[in-house]
């Protein structure tokens, strides 16, 4: 077979390879309804080009698929988005991002099988899609933080009126973000990593 006149498979770009340095590496999952961020999260965050399975979205999602708040949404992610991310010399991130639309929810199962922890997008103007989102990560013992997305024309409210309308416990990190801007989507993994060492040294002191 010839790929660009050679008869040897391309391999990895220079950029994409491991770092030589890493000694552990972490799955971590990107979930939240429709439109709330994930691509664009995985996108902005990555040190590698991210892969994404965006397809273009079709006159037969019309009536199925709750686009509200992302009416000019045209293409959405319809298997999973994929990045790394260096925490530092010794720890990297796999991050997967989740389709948003619930009638591919049923690759979550898969996306979810070895994930330390999750990040949950939130967005303030449809937080009722939230719920499944969380209660997924809950029966499956899966540690999370959540993060609200700052869209431009999103309502904003108090913390404590979200932990409150979300059901969230006190334990739980909620963090605001743009998730449009590498440093404010990498503050929010850092956010996860400390909660999760955080419960590594609960569960050692028990």
């Amino acid at each position: 077979m010839d790929f660009n006149g050679s008869d040897t498979l391309p391999g990895p770009r220079t950029e994409d390879h491991l770092p030589h340095t890493a000694q552990a590496a972490v799955k971590i999952v990107i979930v939240g309804g429709f439109g709330v961020g994930k691509t664009t999260m995985v996108g902005s965050v990555s040190e590698i080009r991210p892969l994404t399975t965006e397809e273009t979205m079709t006159q037969a999602g019309i009536g199925v698929d709750d686009n509200y708040g992302s009416e000019s949404k045209t293409a959405t992610t319809v298997a999973m988005d994929f990045g790394r991310i260096s925490i530092t010399d010794q720890l990297v991130l796999y991050l997967f991002g989740t389709p948003g639309q619930e009638r591919f929810w049923f690759l979550w199962n898969g996306l979810f099988e070895g994930a330390l922890g999750a990040v949950v997008l939130v967005d303030t103007r449809r937080l009722e899609v939230s719920f499944d989102v969380m209660g997924r990560l809950e029966e499956r013992g899966v540690p999370f933080v959540v993060a609200i997305n700052s869209f431009p024309d999103a309502p904003r409210y108090p913390v404590s009126e979200l932990r409150k309308a979300l059901d969230l416990s006190e334990e739980i990190p909620m963090i605001e973000c743009d998730v449009r801007r590498r440093a404010s989507s990498r503050d929010v993994l850092m956010a996860l990593m400390r909660f999760l060492h955080s419960l590594a040294l609960a569960r050692s002191r028990a």
